[in-house]
């Protein structure tokens, strides 16, 4: 393979900006509020710990580690304190109806100091009756996570969230249009949403060759991440290090939910299909991955005190050649998880089960490739007041997965993490 004949060019990252914001000031869609159009339009929010951690290397320096930390060099237990994110989001107000959100952040294990979060513009358009659009158009997440909220796209209820949603934040950050409707329907509303996108070329790299994993680091704009020790074919046509937001062959993906949501219940389900192409490789070998999945979600109050949230995901990743009759990396991935979250006055309690696993059918990934899992959270949060939040939580997480002999580990680990966290927003 000569990987400079097989190089897709790649369009300038401003072409696709500008041409998404174009479509967002031509258009008009979702019923979803992607920023405040009045009070302060700038949010200032950091987040440090104290970390007890036991267990292999994370994944951030390199390991095959579940969590976003570990033990010492011999596994064993460490604690210290972390100076774990800093976030500016600025979200001005530009019309009634128009309206931007510029994220910036800084966090712990991110390749560069500052680097950008999210960046979009959105719409809000004036009622037709009943029915309510908007859009957005820019650098953002789609709408998978169950757990994450606010201008700064945090964890709510927890420190860490579940493996679905930590896959999406370190992994599925895109450039692209987004439009959604809503309408009233059997006494809640009924929204539908559906999107094009770029710069997601390479979404499936981390869980064929790292597997699931459970952190709250996310992916920026212009940052790459670590992968660990790959097999000896790999070790020369894949990059160590993969960047989640590139444009390589220049296909547009998609997106489409759907979701019903009603006092105490909201129902998600969606489609995503970046429609990558595998053989697509630049000369760093950044590789392109056709990345499917589907998602569906649901939240219910059991009482006003009592919360059940559950996620299942589902698809496929390729990347490669074909080679013997198989693609070079063909992996098979799923997860799900239900948590209950009882709230204690103006504190909460939330406990969370879930269970993980990939399979690779692809001429190189194989079986040592292949892992499964579980992981059990339990978190309490406490606000103080409107700025200050307190919370700790306990993250154990067991897997199984043979490529750890490529660094003299036990295939099978378990990792414990506790962290009490500080959380100050303006």
């Amino acid at each position: 393979m000569n990987a400079s004949t097989r190089s897709r060019v790649r369009r300038p990252a401003i072409l696709w900006i500008a041409g998404a914001l174009a479509l967002a000031f031509a258009t008009s869609a979702p019923a979803q509020d992607y920023g405040s159009l009045s009070g302060n339009p700038l949010t200032l929010a950091g987040d440090a710990r104290l970390v007890v951690a036991e267990g292999e290397a994370s994944w951030i320096d390199g390991g095959f580690g579940k969590a976003r930390f570990g033990g010492d060099e011999d596994g064993d237990l460490r604690v210290r304190p972390e100076a774990v994110e800093a976030d500016l989001v600025w979200q001005p107000e530009l019309s009634w109806s128009l309206g931007a959100t510029l994220a910036l952040t800084a966090q712990h294990g991110q390749e560069h100091a500052i680097d950008l979060s999210e960046a979009f513009l959105f719409y809000r358009h004036d009622p037709i009756g009943a029915i309510r659009l908007s859009t957005r158009a820019g650098l953002f997440w789609p709408p998978v996570s169950l757990e994450h909220s606010g201008p700064e796209w945090a964890v709510t209820e927890t420190i860490t969230p579940s493996a679905i949603n930590s896959w999406i934040g370190e992994e599925v950050k895109l450039v692209g249009w987004e439009a959604s409707g809503s309408l009233p329907l059997w006494g809640g509303r009924l929204r539908a949403t559906g999107a094009l996108f770029g710069w997601n070329d390479t979404s499936g790299t981390l869980l064929a060759f790292r597997g699931w994993a459970l952190h709250d680091q996310k992916a920026t704009a212009f940052g790459r991440q670590p992968l660990p020790q790959l097999d000896g074919f790999m070790t020369f046509a894949q990059a160590a290090r993969t960047r989640p937001v590139i444009e390589i062959d220049d296909r547009v993906g998609f997106y489409g939910g759907i979701g019903w949501s009603a006092p105490g219940v909201r129902l998600e389900g969606l489609h995503y299909d970046n429609r990558g192409d595998p053989e697509a490789v630049t000369a760093t070998m950044q590789w392109g991955w056709r990345t499917r999945f589907d998602s569906l979600g649901a939240r219910v109050d059991v009482t006003p005190e009592l919360q059940l949230t559950g996620q299942a995901m589902a698809g496929t990743t390729e990347m490669g050649f074909p080679r013997g009759g198989r693609i070079w990396v063909d992996t098979r991935f799923r997860s799900a998880f239900a948590m209950a979250t009882q709230q204690i006055g103006s504190a909460s309690l939330s406990g969370r089960v879930e269970a993980f696993d990939t399979r690779g059918r692809g001429s190189v990934t194989a079986g040592e490739d292949d892992e499964e899992g579980w992981a059990f959270t339990l978190a309490a949060r406490r606000p103080f007041g409107e700025h200050v939040t307190l919370l700790a939580e306990v993250l154990r997480v067991e897997s199984e997965r043979d490529a750890r002999l490529r660094d003299a580990l036990d295939p099978h680990q378990a990792h414990t993490v506790a962290q009490i966290a500080i959380r100050v927003r303006n």
